[in-house]
């Protein structure tokens, strides 16, 4: 590969299928790492791993490729290439290009070649399910707690305290749930009111998932805006509610609407010292509530994890 490249990609706008040329492939620890100029599949992003890859299927030449693994790649000034935690500088520096490598077993279709690009569609749908639902709870969490604050402090998108923002140390998305960690460490004690949470932590678990069923209630329109279709590109989620438009900052996939959810309700806990608080929530969607549903879609990968492990995260 000699001219470093970003790859264009079609997730944000919900696309499971593509077509693509074949610009490399490279021979990785646990595979070969196939990069095209453009692609449905959204990868693991190594600098914050909340949602995991997608995975699926490439088809050249009525040849099927499994994809077990997707990651973000690398290429450096000098040709240099890297995926994951190995890329050597951070994300926003303009020396290293960006690029999404698609993780087949054994052979893979060569340079030049056209394939057909098809995401795990059920797969992606309990992501982007699971991702919206995260990024709701943060809102409806910090109006719960607004109250909690004794000094002043950035806003979320509604006006409330960002408690998600200024204390999240960690989120993971899963098909079922997403599990966000939150440090209430000395620093925050001083601003953040902590006396009473654990007896506090049922009433509060309530409040927020009342909150949670009036925002599904209300079927407000889901987007992804994003700048440009470059896999750098800064791009957010936006959620039309009723009351005023909110976005954030997001590299992941979502819903279209808030309807496409049946349930959503969130689970709140305290580590024994008090140093961490874990919400863990937990949504149904529309289609799987739905009478006599079966789950459909084109399918790929057998096999979650492996290869990923290496880089710092699970798919």
């Amino acid at each position: 590969m000699a001219d470093p490249i970003t790859t264009s990609v079609t997730f944000p706008d919900g696309a499971t299928t593509g077509t693509a040329t074949v610009l490399a492939a490279r021979a990785l620890p646990a595979g070969t790492g196939v990069i095209v100029d453009t692609t449905p599949f959204h990868p693991l992003d190594h600098s914050w791993l909340d949602q995991p890859c997608d995975l699926g299927t490439l088809v050249a030449g009525g040849a099927e490729y499994e994809v077990v693994d997707c990651v973000t790649g690398g290429i450096g000034p000098g040709g240099e290439f890297a995926v994951g935690v190995d890329i050597p500088v951070r994300r926003g520096d303009e020396t290293w290009r960006r690029l999404v490598v698609h993780l087949v077993d054994g052979a893979a279709p060569a340079p030049g070649r056209q394939v057909e690009l098809y995401v795990d569609e059920g797969r992606r749908a309990a992501l982007s399910a699971a991702h919206t639902g995260c990024h709701l709870m943060a809102l409806a969490l910090n109006e719960a707690l607004a109250d909690r604050w004794r000094t002043e402090v950035r806003v979320d998108g509604l006006g409330n305290p960002d408690f998600d923002g200024i204390a999240v140390v960690a989120s993971r998305i899963d098909v079922d749930s997403g599990t966000d960690r939150y440090r209430l460490g000395k620093s925050l004690r001083k601003r953040f009111d902590t006396d009473g949470l654990r007896e506090a932590l049922p009433g509060l678990a309530s409040k927020v998932n009342e909150r949670l069923a009036g925002r599904l209630a209300q079927d407000a329109p889901v987007r992804i805006d994003t700048p440009g279709p470059e896999l750098t590109a800064r791009r957010q989620w936006v959620c039309e509610l009723p009351e005023r438009t909110v976005a954030i900052p997001c590299g992941g996939t979502h819903l279209r609407r808030l309807g496409e959810l049946a349930s959503l309700t969130v689970e709140l806990t305290l580590a024994a010292d008090g140093s961490e608080r874990v919400a863990v929530t937990r949504h149904l969607t529309a289609e799987a509530a739905a009478p006599g549903n079966r789950k459909g879609g084109r399918k790929g990968g057998r096999r979650e994890g492996g290869w990923a492990g290496t880089i710092g995260g699970s798919c």
